[in-house]
């Protein structure tokens, strides 16, 4: 009798990219390319299930360290891409990686709406306080007082609080981990990927070169895990507003916020309730949709 062979375990070699990472040694987005290698192993998701979409700066160059599918796209543009993918294959696992500057600054728009339409992926900010591809400017969640190459007398602009603007604008699942922390950012990586709706995930993961203030050290005595205490409720959005707030000698990280009841975005669209779109017969014939792209080429 011919016996069939197991499926192949997937192990974390099986992530690593064709291309080494260049980040500079200590950086923190090597913890969280770990984190994120390690959660895709522990939920056995075949790396051809996923799909790793990224916009411009130190951070994006992600795609290209971690054997998935990936694209890398356009400063500030990733989340727009990244739901194309979703709404034309919403049976793949679409990771969304970029920096504080691609997200939040000239990205800022499409984080906003993204999280509005409750699109199912899990956006990853590898977030330093910092411009590191550009050698050291502020960024929109540099602090105040912070001296940089664009500000050398010190930041004058009021930063973003990305946990707060994303609990505002609806987001489904808010959290923030630390890269020094790598098995609870794993865990939080896990509950992005498994949330059903768009999930976002602030990480503080430190610049070794051009941030001299929010170091390894700095974060390490002030972050505090949510999940130490037994009496928060990530489903209450007025305790997570207010958690959020908290900065200073005590930071907050773990599971902010949660909900399950809103449908994502493909799941409210009738037309895909059928299949994913690349299954799908086409509806307009090969002929017509020839004829349009030629137009448009």
């Amino acid at each position: 009798m011919a016996t069939v062979a197991a499926p192949k375990q997937q192990v974390m070699a099986d992530l690593k990219g064709k291309v080494d990472p260049d980040w500079c040694p200590g950086c923190g987005d090597f913890g969280v390319l770990a984190a994120v290698q390690k959660a895709l192993v522990e939920l056995q998701i075949p790396n051809h299930e996923v799909v790793t979409i990224s916009g411009i700066g130190c951070s994006s160059n992600f795609p290209g360290f971690i054997n998935t599918y990936g694209m890398h796209t356009l400063h500030g543009r990733a989340l727009a891409v990244a739901t194309g993918v979703k709404l034309a294959n919403h049976a793949l696992t679409v990771m969304v990686t970029g920096g504080d500057g691609d997200g939040f600054g000239i990205g800022g728009n499409h984080f906003l709406h993204t999280m509005r339409r409750n699109v199912d992926l899990l956006y990853i900010v590898m977030d330093n306080q910092i411009y590191g591809l550009t050698t050291g400017q502020t960024s929109p969640t540099s602090r105040i007082g912070m001296k940089t190459k664009s500000m050398p007398f010190g930041n004058i602009e009021s930063p973003v609080n990305p946990i707060s603007l994303a609990l505002a604008a609806g987001a489904t699942f808010v959290a923030r981990g630390f890269s020094g922390e790598q098995k609870h950012l794993t865990e939080l990586i896990k509950q992005g990927i498994e949330h059903q709706g768009f999930s976002f995930l602030d990480v503080f993961s430190p610049c070794v070169t051009y941030n001299h203030d929010n170091t390894y050290q700095w974060f390490r005595p002030r972050v505090k895990k949510i999940e130490d205490d037994p009496a928060y409720d990530p489903s209450d959005w007025m305790a997570a507003m207010e958690k959020s707030l908290l900065w200073g000698d005590a930071i907050p990280i773990g599971k902010f916020f949660q909900r399950t009841d809103l449908p994502s975005l493909h799941a409210a669209e009738p037309v895909l309730s059928q299949a994913p779109l690349v299954q799908q017969t086409p509806r307009v014939a090969p002929e017509i949709a020839r004829s349009f792209i030629e137009e448009l080429m």
